[in-house]
C-alpha cells in the first residue's frame, strides 16, 4: 500500500526521535540499567509526551483515533530504531479485549493509561498451560460480591512495570476446558499478588505471578463470567499483527546494519558486498523483508476497513513470516559479519538475542501453523 504524505512524515519523525533518544548503545544502556531490563518506562513516557501512544485507540475513550496501519508504522519505526519499549505492544493487545468487551470505565481507564505512557500486562500462561491455554487452572472463586483468585501465572510480559494486569482464571471447573474461563482487570499492586522476574537472555521482561487470596470486586470482570475464550480470540489475532509489525522493524534494522557493514568491510582488496556469494544473500534478505512488509500492511489495511473474515489465518501468517524474517536476518548478519557480528561492540549479537523470542511468544509459530492448517480444513 502507498503511504500518505502525513504517514511518511510520521515515520520520519519517529526515526529522528529514536536516533536522538536511543540511537547509541550508551543511551540504550542508560535506559535499560545496563541492558538488564528489556523495556524503559522513561522512554515510553517520552513517547507519550509526543502524543504517539495509543494512536490506533478510539478517540471517544481517550485515544488518538488513528488507524491500525498508523499503529503498525509506529511499531515498525520504533523497533527499527532499537527503542526499548517492545512491551508497549502488550498493552495494545490488552486494549483490544477491554475495548470490545469491557465496561466504559474499564475502556477509559486502560486507554488513558496506555496514552499516558504506562505499560499494561496480560497474564494468560501457566506452568502447565502455555500453548494449550484452555487448560488454565488458576482459580477465581465467587465469594459474595467478590472473586478470590489463587494460583500461578508465568511468562507475563511487563507485569513488573504494568499498571494493570488482564488475568485469565477459571471460575467454573465443572464445564469444558474452553468454558468456565473469565477475564479480570487487576491492579498490578493488588494485595496478595507477588511478581517475580524471570531471567532471560535479553534482560528482564517476563515474570512469574503468584496469587494468594487476591480479592477483586465483580466490577473487575471483563466481559461476561465464563466467556473469556471467545473474548480472547480477536485480541490474540491483533496481537500477532503487533508482533509482526515490530518484527519487520527489527528485521529492517538488522538488514540496514548488515548492508552498511558489507559495503565498507574489505577483504581480498574489495568490499565483501561485491562478492556474489554475499550480495545474493543480501538480495534474498531484502526480498523477504519487502514481502513481509507488504503482507503485513495489507492485513492491517483490511482490518481498518472492517474486513476481519480472515484475521485469524492472516495474522498467523504474518506472525510466522515476519518473526522468522527478523530472526533469519539477524543470524545471517552475524554470519556475514564474521567475528564482528559476534562482538558486543557492533551490536548484532543483541539483535540476535532479541529476535529469538518473537517466534515463541504470542503463540509459538508451531501453534500458528496449526491455526492456518485448521482454517484450510485440515
Amino acid at each position: 500500500m502507498r503511504l500518505t504524505t502525513e504517514q511518511r512524515g510520521f515515520v520520519d519523525t519517529i526515526r529522528a526521535f529514536c536516533a536522538k533518544e536511543c540511537g547509541t548503545a550508551e543511551q540504550r544502556a542508560d535506559l535499560t540499567d545496563g541492558g538488564t531490563l528489556a523495556d524503559s518506562p522513561t522512554l515510553l513516557r517520552r513517547l507519550a509526551e509526543q502524543g504517539w501512544l495509543g494512536i490506533s485507540l478510539p478517540a471517544e475513550h481517550g485515544g488518538q483515533g488513528g488507524t491500525f496501519v498508523d499503529e503498525c508504522l509506529f511499531l515498525e519505526a520504533t523497533a527499527r530504531g532499537l527503542a526499548p519499549v517492545t512491551a508497549y505492544g502488550t498493552g495494545l493487545t490488552a486494549a483490544q479485549t477491554y475495548l470490545h468487551w469491557g465496561t466504559d470505565d474499564q475502556k477509559r481507564t486502560i486507554v488513558a493509561s496506555i496514552c499516558a505512557g504506562n505499560f499494561e500486562a496480560i497474564a494468560l500462561s501457566e506452568p502447565e498451560a502455555g500453548s494449550d491455554l484452555a487448560s488454565a487452572r488458576m482459580r477465581a472463586e465467587a465469594v459474595g460480591d467478590e472473586f478470590v483468585l489463587d494460583g500461578q501465572k508465568t511468562w507475563t510480559t511487563a507485569a513488573h512495570l504494568a499498571t494493570h494486569v488482564l488475568v485469565l482464571a477459571r471460575t467454573d471447573a465443572s464445564r469444558g476446558k474452553h468454558e468456565g474461563l473469565t477475564l479480570f482487570m487487576l491492579p498490578a499492586d493488588a494485595p496478595g499478588l507477588e511478581i517475580r522476574g524471570i531471567d532471560t537472555m535479553y534482560g528482564r521482561t517476563v515474570n512469574d505471578l503468584y496469587f494468594t487470596g487476591v480479592r477483586l470486586p465483580v466490577a473487575a470482570v471483563v466481559g461476561t463470567v465464563g466467556g473469556a475464550w471467545r473474548q480472547l480470540n480477536r485480541g490474540l489475532g491483533v496481537e500477532r499483527l503487533i508482533i509482526a509489525a515490530s518484527s519487520v522493524g527489527a528485521a529492517q534494522r538488522s538488514f540496514d546494519d548488515l548492508l552498511a557493514y558489507v559495503k565498507q568491510r574489505e577483504q581480498f582488496g574489495r568490499p565483501i558486498g561485491s562478492f556474489q556469494a554475499v550480495r545474493h544473500r543480501i538480495a534474498d534478505l531484502a526480498t523477504e523483508i519487502a514481502l513481509c512488509r507488504t503482507f503485513l500492511y495489507d492485513v492491517a489495511d483490511r482490518l481498518d476497513a472492517g474486513d476481519e473474515g480472515e484475521l485469524s489465518r492472516d495474522s498467523s501468517t504474518a506472525k510466522i513470516r515476519c518473526t522468522e524474517a527478523a530472526k533469519n536476518t539477524a543470524l545471517e548478519a552475524v554470519q556475514l559479519m564474521g567475528g564482528y557480528g559476534y562482538a558486543r561492540e557492533y551490536g548484532m549479537e543483541v539483535q540476535v538475542r532479541k529476535a529469538l523470542a518473537p517466534p515463541i511468544y504470542g503463540g509459538t509459530n508451531e501453534i500458528q501453523r496449526e491455526i492456518i492448517s485448521r482454517s484450510l480444513g485440515l
